[in-house]
C-alpha cells in the first residue's frame, strides 16, 4: 500500500527494517528471557542516528517529525517491542520538553537525545494518579532559585537507566489540576532514588521502576513552560505520543503474521498445508485486513500531524520561540479525538492479532522457543500505557459530544 511515503521517510523505513533485522532479532529472546536492558543494543543506536529521528537537523537529528518516529518505532516493533523501547521511551520523555522548552533549554538538552549520549523518561504515573492524572500527588515546592521535589512515581518505562526525567509535580497543591507542573530532574540529584523493579508479562528488556523524591532541589531553570500549565503539556504530549503507541501496536501485530504464515504453510496435516484450509486462511485474511486498517489509520494522522509540527518546529527554531507556542498559531483544534482512535484501533487490533496467530498455530506458538507467544504478552502493554483503552474512549466521546453540540447550536 502507497502511503505518500516521501523519500526521507523511505529511507528511515528501510534502514530500521534492516536494523531491527539485523541488531535486534538475534538478541531479542536473550533480552527477553533475562529480562535485562541492552547496552549493546544501545550503542547500535547512538551509531544508527535513531534515536534523533525526529528532532530538527539543527540539533543532530534527521527532522523528521511524527512519521518518521511513528514509522521506526513500527519496524523496531515488528522483531521486538521491549527492544524498541530505547528510542520509543526518550522521545516521550523529551517531546514535553520540545514542546515547552525556551531556546536555551532547546539548546541545552536536544543535542545529547539525538545523539542518544543521554536517554530520557516520562513520569506521570503514581501509585494514586493513573488514568486520572489530576490527582497526582508530588509536589514541588519553590524554594528561592530551586524547586523542592517530594513524592513518588511508578511504572516508569526505562526506569534506571535514564538520564533525565521529565517528572509532573504540582507547585501549588491549592489549586489542583491548575497546579500540576513539568520539570526536568536529573539522575543523581541528590535525594532523587529508585525504589522496586517491576516484573512484567511482556516489553521484559525495558526496565520499568518506581521513582522516589526525598526533598530533592531542582534548579528553577529546569521548568518546563509556566507554572501551573504541565497538564496542557501532558495533554499536547499524548495527542503526539499516542500514534506512536498506535504505530508500535501495528509493529507487533504484522510481526506476529510474519512468524505465522511461514509456519502454515509448511505445517501439513492430512497431506496439505495448513493454510489451504479455508478456515485457517480466512482468518488469517481478516487478520491481515485489519493490520493494514491501522496502518492507514496511523499514517494518514501522522502526516497530517507533521503539516502543522515540521513548520511549527521551524518557526519555533527561527524565532526563539517554543514550539509550543509556534504551533497555537497554526492550528486550530488538537489531535485528541484521532489520536485516541488511532491508538484504541491499533491497539485492539494488535491483541486480537497475536491472539489469534497463537491459536492458528497451535501448540509450538505455547512455547517459548517460538516467537508467538511473546508477541501476544508484549501487545498487551499497548492497549494500557499512555492510557488504557477506556480512557481512549472517553477521549473520543468527550470530542464527539462537543461536534455533534457545536452542529446543533449551527443549525
Amino acid at each position: 500500500m502507497d502511503y505518500a511515503i516521501n523519500e526521507m521517510e523511505q529511507e528511515v523505513l528501510n534502514a530500521t527494517r534492516e536494523f531491527a533485522q539485523k541488531k535486534l532479532k538475534p538478541l531479542r529472546a536473550e533480552m527477553d528471557a533475562k529480562e535485562q536492558f541492552s547496552n549493546e543494543i544501545l550503542e547500535e543506536y547512538r551509531k544508527s542516528g535513531l534515536m534523533g529521528l525526529w528532532l530538527p537537523e539543527e540539533y543532530g537529528g534527521l527532522g523528521g517529525g511524527i512519521t518518521c518516529l511513528a514509522m521506526a518505532f513500527e519496524e523496531l516493533s515488528r522483531v521486538c517491542a521491549g527492544l524498541a523501547l530505547t528510542p520509543g521511551t526518550t522521545a516521550l520523555g523529551a517531546i514535553p520538553m520540545f514542546l515547552a522548552a525556551t531556546k536555551e533549554q532547546r539548546d541545552r538538552w536536544c543535542p545529547d537525545i539525538a545523539s542518544g549520549k543521554k536517554l530520557w523518561a516520562f513520569a506521570l504515573t503514581e501509585p494514586e494518579a493513573g488514568s486520572d492524572a489530576t490527582a497526582l500527588k508530588t509536589t514541588a515546592i519553590k524554594d528561592g532559585d530551586y524547586y523542592v521535589v517530594n513524592g513518588t512515581k511508578h511504572f516508569i518505562s526505562t526506569g534506571k537507566e535514564a538520564d533525565f526525567y521529565t517528572v509532573a509535580v504540582n507547585v501549588n497543591p491549592a489549586r489542583g489540576a491548575r497546579g500540576i507542573s513539568l520539570l526536568v530532574i536529573e539522575k543523581g540529584t541528590p535525594g532523587f532514588s529508585f525504589g522496586k523493579k517491576e516484573e512484567k508479562m511482556g516489553i521484559r528488556t525495558n526496565p520499568t521502576y518506581e521513582l522516589i523524591f526525598e526533598n530533592v532541589r531542582v534548579p528553577k531553570e529546569n521548568l518546563l513552560g509556566s507554572e501551573g500549565r504541565g497538564l496542557l503539556y501532558v495533554q499536547e504530549t499524548l495527542d503526539y505520543s499516542r500514534p506512536g503507541v498506535a504505530a508500535q501496536a501495528v509493529g507487533i501485530a504484522q510481526g506476529a503474521l510474519d512468524e505465522t504464515i511461514p509456519y502454515l504453510r509448511t505445517r501439513k496435516q492430512f497431506g496439505q498445508p495448513i493454510i489451504t484450509f479455508q478456515a485457517l486462511g480466512h482468518k488469517v485474511a481478516e487478520l491481515a485486513a485489519k493490520v493494514e486498517a491501522g496502518r492507514a489509520l496511523v499514517y494518514s494522522l501522522t502526516h497530517r500531524m507533521d503539516e502543522e509540527f515540521l513548520p511549527a518546529v521551524k518557526n519555533a527554531l527561527a524565532n526563539g520561540t517554543t514550539v509550543h507556542d509556534e504551533l497555537k498559531k497554526l492550528k486550530g483544534a488538537r489531535w485528541t479525538k484521532y489520536s485516541a482512535e488511532a491508538k484504541l484501533f491499533c491497539s485492539n487490533v494488535a491483541m486480537e492479532v497475536a491472539d489469534e496467530c497463537v491459536t492458528l498455530c497451535g501448540g509450538i506458538a505455547y512455547m517459548r522457543d517460538f516467537p508467538l507467544e511473546k508477541y501476544m504478552r508484549d501487545a498487551k502493554i499497548t492497549q494500557i500505557y499512555e492510557g488504557t483503552v477506556h480512557i481512549q474512549k472517553n477521549e473520543i466521546i468527550t470530542a464527539l459530544i462537543k461536534e455533534y453540540a457545536a452542529k446543533g447550536d449551527e443549525e
